[in-house]
């Protein structure tokens, strides 16, 4: 048996994956010939396409590191009978962490003031205030793994007031700490402090922050999107950051990867961006590469596959 990896991985998943078959790892260029000669897969964000899915004859398994699956044709490997697998709640802690550190940069202008100061630029401290978070309310739109852990860290660290917004979540979603929910985004918006965002993209919720979604939200509020760029129109954020009708927003995730660095957001003192970098932790990348690799070991021995998605 071959499994193929096909993007850069933790040492940790390629040893497992060695230990069952014979491996063909990134950036070995034979890696190009997968649909033809693997037996398994492990990606993380090489797109899979509907021609490369028709040429794979002898694929049992992709498994796909992360949540996310919008890289991968689902319908097209649903068609050639393919099982897409995904390693869900592995990175909830990371992204989390990654949303709140996000929050606090762009209320407290750390980022700003670290820029500043590398570039030996003057600083009147009065002209870069920023803004307490203690006790605001925090409008969090997603409420699966990752909405949990920001919704208990907001809770927990300043006594915010959690408002959600979920139309696919359970009834009692979240029934052990307070919030409020809301039925509709727009409730959410109009009085949130701070949005962020904890939900997959598909194409019913593609630039579900467009220009009337943040016309909504409070003048000098913050948004926070470390899901999946798609969720946002990028020019109309643009727009509103910079006529400063929003106070800031933090990006992990754009809808082009890697942003151009002449993209507009990017000459925007008021957005702080990283490069899709919140479940690049030591710990989720490890658990990450370890759940991809065993996932697929089993279905290769003839187990049943676990988190599939198609």
């Amino acid at each position: 048996m071959k499994i193929y990896i096909l993007d850069a991985c933790h040492p940790a998943g390629i040893e497992l994956a060695k230990k069952f078959c014979d491996v063909v790892c990134w950036p070995d260029p034979e890696i190009a010939n997968w649909p033809e000669n693997a037996d398994g897969v492990m990606v993380r964000m090489t797109p899979i396409t509907s021609d490369e899915l028709k040429r794979a004859d002898h694929v049992k398994v992709i498994c796909k590191q992360g949540v996310g699956f919008e890289t991968i044709d689902i319908d097209a490997a649903k068609k050639y009978g393919i099982p897409i697998l995904r390693t869900p709640g592995i990175n909830s802690e990371a992204v989390a962490e990654m949303a709140f550190a996000l929050s606090l940069s762009v209320t407290r202008r750390i980022t700003r003031f670290d820029r500043m100061l590398r570039n030996g630029q003057e600083i009147i401290r009065p002209n870069h205030l920023g803004i307490e978070m203690l006790g605001k309310t925090v409008g969090i739109i997603g409420m699966g793994n990752i909405g949990t852990r920001i919704a208990k860290k907001w809770l927990g660290a300043f006594d915010a007031k959690i408002i959600a917004f979920d139309p696919y979540a359970p009834k009692n979603q979240w029934a052990d700490f307070p919030h409020r929910r809301v039925d509709q985004i727009q409730e959410l918006l109009t009085e949130a402090d701070l949005v962020t965002l904890h939900l997959p993209l598909n194409t019913e919720n593609h630039h579900l922050i467009g220009v009337n979604e943040l016309s909504l939200m409070k003048s000098n509020s913050v948004l926070i999107n470390v899901s999946r760029g798609g969720l946002v129109d990028e020019l109309a954020l643009y727009d509103h950051l910079k006529n400063g009708h929003l106070f800031g927003a933090g990006l992990d995730v754009f809808e082009v990867e890697p942003p151009d660095p002449t993209h507009p957001l990017l000459s925007l003192e008021n957005l702080i961006a990283t490069p899709h970098a919140a479940g690049g932790t030591y710990e989720t990348q490890e658990r990450s590469s370890l759940c991809v690799a065993q996932q697929v070991i089993d279905v290769l021995q003839g187990k049943e596959p676990q988190n599939r998605i198609n």
